[in-house]
């Protein structure tokens, strides 16, 4: 198979799905991997490192993208790209296609097969190919909020860091999954008073063997978020919220319980989602006030840390982009329940159950479209 390595076009996207120590496995696996000119400046790689793990290096994307089976990329198809999808190309990255309506009728419409990273499952129902920018979301989230707290740069001038002499800041976290774990990893080892609310008990359990004695744990209720709403300093949302809910967790009224001048981060970043207010902006744009609370909902916070970030993910999709390449797609989905999770769509026709709540289009079964193969 040929793999086709894209240098991302979003703003301010750094990262590149392959670096090359996984393009020379993948070269050794027999298959070729073709790399748009530059794709990995971003991260600190050069073409000629790719070029020394066995990459062919290409001038421009519609190169890449016309000689190559298999699109390997980090975000979104954009509408620049479209043109390029076809029956017989496979898109391999992170899709969200719940939220991208135009991008989800080009899938469609090119009848190209695309594969969603941040639907794959494993067995211990986790997302697997999510789990390593999720950490580093966190972690960025409360890196961002250390920044812009500062009064510098528009905050209010609280250090998040237990100072002697100093009233000790709250940094409450709801979800205590990787993103949750990840802010409160770096949130205590500052010293903070660090507050998780979570309806899993036993993901809660297992974290506090791992966190500081710095860390509380508390059921996510209402009484529970309405006390830390009123005594944090930052708030941080971890959670994914269900794309066609439209009730929130967090309500445009709640803010006006908070601190004046407290400061909330969205790491999830679901426009209206969890948090009412929450919309998402980007690393040159990252913050403004709602209600005179501080938000920061950057939704591609990973890529501040884009050479740690792109090797993360490298590795995590390698496995499921060498069982595609390696078996072909169609024998790959068929015998690996978990990457069937993450087909989007399949020669027009759509399988992933949210998009097509969402967005209201028909399903169809990816269980039964699999029998066909």
């Amino acid at each position: 198979m040929i793999i086709g390595v894209l240098k991302e076009i979003k703003a301010n996207e750094c990262r590149v799905a392959a670096v090359p120590e996984t393009v020379a496995e993948i070269v050794a696996h027999g298959h070729q991997v073709l790399v748009q000119k530059e794709a990995g400046l971003g991260s600190g790689y050069s073409d000629a490192d790719y070029a020394a793990a066995g990459a062919v290096i290409l001038d421009t994307a519609e190169e890449v993208y016309t000689q190559a089976d298999l699109f390997y990329k980090v975000k979104e198809m954009f509408p620049e790209e479209w043109q390029y999808m076809n029956r017989d190309k496979i898109v391999f990255t992170y899709i969200h296609s719940n939220a991208h309506p135009e991008e989800t009728d080009a899938i469609l419409s090119s009848r190209v097969t695309a594969v969603a990273y941040e639907d794959i499952t494993d067995d211990q129902g986790g997302f697997p190919l999510l789990r390593p920018m999720s950490i580093l979301a966190g972690k960025g989230g409360f890196l961002a909020a250390l920044h812009h707290m500062q009064a510098v740069f528009g905050g209010n001038g609280t250090l998040l860091a237990k100072m002697p002499g100093v009233y000790t800041p709250v940094i409450s976290i709801i979800g205590c999954g990787n993103s949750g774990i990840g802010a409160a990893e770096l949130a205590a080892g500052f010293g903070n008073d660090v507050r998780i609310l979570d309806i899993n008990e036993a993901a809660m359990k297992k974290a506090a063997e791992i966190l500081p004695d710095n860390v509380t744990f508390l059921p996510s209720n209402r009484e529970n978020l309405v006390k830390c709403l009123k005594e944090s300093d930052v708030l941080i949302n971890c959670i994914m919220w269900p794309k066609h809910r439209k009730d929130h967790l967090v309500y445009r009224e709640d803010l006006r319980m908070m601190k004046p001048a407290a400061m909330l981060v969205d790491v999830a970043c679901d426009d209206e989602g969890a948090v009412e207010t929450c919309r998402s902006t980007s690393h040159d744009n990252p913050v403004y006030y709602e209600e005179g609370i501080l938000h920061y909902c950057v939704d591609n916070i990973p890529s501040a840390f884009a050479r740690t970030a792109s090797i993360m993910l490298a590795k995590a999709t390698l496995p499921i982009l060498l069982e595609m390449a390696d078996k072909g797609v169609e024998r790959a989905l068929k015998e690996n329940p978990h990457l069937r999770k993450g087909l989007t769509a399949y020669d027009g026709k759509l399988t992933l159950e949210e998009t097509a709540l969402k967005q209201e289009r028909p399903l169809t079964d990816v269980e039964e479209l699999v029998k066909s193969f």
